[in-house]
């Protein structure tokens, strides 16, 4: 557990008034300058009158993000459930699973499933390509481009719903604007869209077109929106797995590699100009910084990294709720 990690002194209320906006589906936020069928077993409920609430932010990182599922089995843990979640890229998609009523144990199971059978995930991912090795030298775009509402077809848990309105836990999903450059966040309508607009890495996947926008990762912007739960919660629980960097050789990075490198080191910074302006009750970053980006075929050995997360997520919370 990096030793940053904090909880603050005071607690909000749900009652108090709401950050400068309210965020509904496709609000926009104007940026600073600068499927394996799964058995889904019953959640907790929710906190029992007289408990603080608490409210969860997830947020971007790529393959570090499997951490995410370690916060949550704590939760679990605890029998303690969010009033409200949200969530950018990996932290979309994982938020969009547990706010659908899945456990975090059942998310582990599929996750690392899934990521075992290489050959499957890399037939998925190839029948979501829709760039052609023609289109390269002809000037017309990437031949590994990747259509990230095709991703998300063949990966989110059957278990989510087709709208956000039918999810168990309230979840905001943070995505880019492209051509109105903002921040544009996500919590009524069609969840796929929404959480496949956040998961676009630029150079990676083709931007989605949805709500007549020109989306793509939600990192790029806010990389950690706890700011978004704010007025939803006594206790903001946010996860971040931007900062930091591993034992990697020193030399020049390969093209993919450096590209990736420089949105995590973007997205670190925008996360801590947010923390100079106010921070969430408690700060969780898992030890995941030896892993790349696109590490998910590391999963075992990322959970593993991770494991440690869950007792300093349960100490926290057992000191904060008493």
């Amino acid at each position: 557990m990096d030793d940053s990690s904090t909880i603050s002194r005071h607690r909000r209320s749900p009652s108090e008034p709401h950050a400068p906006h309210e965020h509904e589906a496709g609000h926009r936020v104007r940026a600073p300058q600068r499927p394996e069928p799964v058995i889904v077993s019953p959640g907790p409920e929710t906190a029992p009158e007289g408990r603080p609430s608490l409210a969860v932010a997830l947020g971007s990182g790529g393959a570090r993000g499997l951490s995410h599922i370690l916060v949550l089995e704590a939760l679990d843990e605890l029998g303690l459930r969010p009033t409200a979640m949200a969530g950018a890229s990996i932290g979309a998609l994982f938020a969009s699973a547990y706010a659908a009523g899945m456990p975090a144990r059942d998310i582990r199971h599929l996750v690392t499933h899934t990521l075992r059978n290489r050959g499957e995930v890399m037939k998925r991912l190839l029948a979501a390509r829709v760039g052609r090795i023609t289109d390269l030298f002809g000037g017309l775009g990437n031949p590994v481009l990747v259509d990230a509402e095709r991703v998300i077809d063949g990966f989110i848990p059957g278990v989510v719903p087709q709208n956000f309105e039918d999810l168990q836990i309230p979840l905001q999903v943070v995505a880019t604007d492209y051509w109105e450059r903002c921040e544009r966040t996500f919590a009524g309508g069609p969840i796929r869209p929404a959480v496949a607009a956040s998961l676009a890495i630029p150079g990676l996947f083709r931007a989605v077109q949805h709500d007549g926008h020109t989306l793509f990762d939600g990192g790029a912007v806010n990389p950690l929106p706890f700011d978004l739960l704010r007025s939803k919660a006594d206790i903001v629980i946010a996860v971040d797995i931007t900062g930091g960097h591993g034992a990697e050789t020193r030399g020049v990075p390969a093209p993919f590699e450096a590209m990736f490198a420089t949105l995590q080191i973007m997205a670190s910074a925008i996360v801590g100009e947010k923390l100079k302006a106010g921070a969430p009750d408690i700060l969780i970053r898992p030890n995941v910084h030896d892993f790349r980006v696109l590490d998910f075929f590391r999963a075992t050995a990322i959970l593993k990294a991770a494991e440690p997360v869950k007792d300093e997520v349960k100490r926290r919370l057992e000191a904060v709720l008493g």
